[in-house]
């Protein structure tokens, strides 16, 4: 193997675009991936305008992500008592120069695996084969990894985590790392065929700060009306710190948490209607974990959740590992595959990055619920009077910036990655 080899633990989103990039530009790679079949998992995700153009600038066509999702044309915030607290405009609606995205996670994770066979073969990414740990040494940096049948060592320039929140690498970088950290907060996922609300393609955040559900559509109506349809239910439990139960996503029957849900009823929605009809129901706590001051070690560094797990308040946790991708593979075009190369990107991202993950942790944009729960207990005439239409879209304003896709930065940036740009010319 080339001596300038970067080794990838883990295949994700985040580790399967850093794979994509550094095909993009020319750096030797090999992603380990301790799943032993690739399978399409999840349910709904949105990828940000800033990730949207990095998919772009990867050959990720729009027409390839239609087939996965569909253009968000609206985010929403709606009162308890359905009334509307915001809405604006989103992707090309609102003036950003790529969509935003709402996307099923699974189809998109065979996307963006199926690009990178294709495009670097077959071995690119190793099945079946878990990184454990690392060792340094004067010409890079030593992965273990655990396969069914046995323990083997693979060497490489440099080690990126991409590993998730229950990253190896991370907790041997930070072995007295707290706990994952949980706030109270249980989602209730899934899916439903139904019909859009509001517009073909409005993100509706409806409830309160503690008590609410997210609805979008992941699919373009088809003939009759419908579309595939993502939820998420959500309340806030008196507990937190450790989540104390077995599994992270587990199938979970709609009758162990509709209750909750049965005053969700108005004349444009019935949720426990909804409810019922779903296709699935997974349950899994909102978690994260605290920051860390740098997520490099040297030749290692991390990556998405392994770097940063969010709560998903500013559906922002896929976009930023797709980034972090991106920016890994321009700071190897300035440094070459080198130590120099993390650290650079560990000084652009890791400060700003965390503030974000405690931002979310603080509810994010979910914040204008915590407003107007102080201000009139979430029960309003005229949200005019409880919370005027500048303070609002400020908010706003302040939370994109936060997350990296104000409108006119983004619009402005250079690309991360030129075009044809290549490590070795």
């Amino acid at each position: 193997m080339s001596d300038s080899r970067v080794i990838i633990a883990g295949g994700g989103i985040a580790g399967l675009t850093l794979g994509l990039t550094l095909h993009q530009i020319g750096v030797p790679f090999t992603v380990f991936e301790s799943a032993r079949e690739m399978k399409p998992l999840g349910v709904g995700i949105n990828l940000q305008p800033n990730a949207v153009r990095e998919l772009f600038d990867l050959g990720i066509t729009a027409d390839d992500l239609d087939k996965v999702g569909l253009p968000a044309e609206e985010w929403a915030l709606v009162g308890l008592n359905g009334r509307e607290v915001y809405a604006e405009p989103r992707g090309l609606g609102a003036g950003y120069n790529w969509p935003q995205y709402a996307v099923h996670r699974g189809q998109l994770h065979m996307l963006l695996y199926d690009t990178l066979i294709a495009r670097a073969g077959a071995d690119a990414v190793q099945l079946g084969a878990k990184i454990t740990g690392y060792e340094k040494n004067t010409s890079g940096v030593v992965a273990t990894i655990q396969t069914d049948h046995a323990t083997r060592a693979e060497t490489g320039a440099l080690l990126i985590a991409a590993d998730g929140i229950h990253s190896a690498i991370r907790a041997q970088m930070y072995p007295d790392q707290p706990p994952i950290h949980w706030g109270g907060a249980v989602m209730w996922r899934g899916t439903v065929r139904a019909k859009p609300l509001r517009t073909a393609s409005s993100f509706v955040g409806l409830g309160t700060h503690r008590h609410r559900m997210v609805i979008y559509p992941i699919s373009a109506p088809d003939e009759t009306g419908t579309a595939l349809v993502n939820w998420i239910a959500e309340v806030t439990m008196d507990e937190a710190g450790a989540w104390q139960q077995d599994g992270w996503f587990k199938p979970v029957a709609i009758d162990e948490f509709i209750h909750h849900f049965e005053g969700f009823r108005y004349d444009w929605l019935d949720v426990p209607a909804m409810l019922r009809d779903a296709d699935c129901a997974y349950v899994n706590p909102m978690i994260d974990r605290d920051p860390v001051p740098s997520w490099v070690d040297g030749a290692v560094a991390l990556m998405g959740d392994a770097a940063h797990a969010m709560y998903p308040t500013g559906s922002n946790g896929a976009s930023q590992a797709i980034v972090d991708a991106r920016v890994i593979g321009s700071k190897m075009l300035e440094h070459g595959v080198t130590e120099a190369a993390l650290a650079a990107y560990d000084a652009q991202l890791c400060a700003p990055v965390s503030e974000l993950v405690l931002r979310n942790r603080g509810a994010g944009p979910f914040g204008l619920l915590n407003l107007l729960n102080d201000r009139c207990g979430g029960v309003f005439d005229d949200i005019e009077t409880v919370i005027p239409a500048d303070e609002r879209k400020d908010f706003m304003a302040k939370y994109k910036a936060a997350a990296g896709f104000a409108i006119e930065t983004l619009n402005a940036a250079a690309p991360t990655i030129p075009q044809g740009a290549r490590l070795n010319g």
